[in-house]
């Protein structure tokens, strides 16, 4: 009899786990630039401070730039990790330039050029201003909520960069080739949200099955309706 239920006990076990979690890759086409290159400011804008060079993105190849620059994401709150983040103030430049974070994690702000900065935002989803602060030092915010965080210094106009607030912990970015996988995901029916900044959100519909896989391909639109009607919403 012990044996009897033992061997019921592992059967319930495995049919348990064999419902996993897996993974859901895709891959971010993009053919055309989207992004328009900043100009460097004029050198008067900085007598005042010591010489600091400006960092550019001109040798990096434009279209692994815009695959590098969207955001993947699942749609829907779930508890996730509260993590912190790193955006740091380097060569007159937010360095990285996009950080995604599942609400409620924070982003900090160290400044390691020799000169002073300002980070601030006003957007709806989080607004702040962490004030002029100079070398070595550093300022966190907490991001409590999903949404799209606009960040800029109130002394160099050129320094910008966006904070992606995802809804839970299934996030990511695309690399360089336009591959993505978002790891962990639970089977079931899901919309999968792909950002970019200058071409808006693009929403498809997913289903994870029993085997924990699913695959998706996002076509970013350029200079058509689609494009246009997306970028709007």
């Amino acid at each position: 009899m012990f044996n009897r239920t033992l061997f019921i006990v592992l059967l319930v076990l495995a049919a348990t786990f064999s419902v996993r979690a897996g993974d859901v890759q895709g891959t971010i086409v993009i053919q055309r630039k989207l992004t328009k290159r900043k100009v460097t400011p004029s050198p008067s804008l900085y007598e005042r401070g010591m010489a600091v060079e400006l960092a550019t993105d001109q040798d990096k190849d434009p279209l692994a730039f815009e695959r590098t620059h969207v955001v993947i994401y699942l749609e829907g709150d779930s508890p996730s990790t509260e993590i912190t983040a790193e955006m740091n103030q380097q060569n007159r430049r937010f360095s990285p330039d996009l950080v995604v974070i599942p609400a409620g994690s924070a982003v900090s702000f160290p400044n390691l050029d020799p000169i002073f900065h300002n980070v601030f935002s006003l957007s709806k989803t989080k607004s702040f201003d962490l004030g002029n602060y100079p070398k070595d030092h550093s300022r966190t915010v907490k991001f409590a909520k999903p949404g799209i965080v606009f960040v800029n210094c109130h002394l160099h106009p050129n320094m910008s960069a966006v904070i992606v607030v995802t809804p839970n912990r299934w996030s990511t970015k695309a690399d360089a080739t336009g591959h993505f996988t978002l790891s962990g995901v639970p089977p079931g029916a899901y919309t999968i949200t792909a950002w970019h900044k200058s071409a808006g959100f693009f929403k498809k519909p997913i289903t994870v099955g029993e085997d924990g896989n699913a695959s998706v391909e996002f076509a970013i639109p350029l200079n058509d309706d689609a494009f246009v009607q997306q970028a709007r919403k």
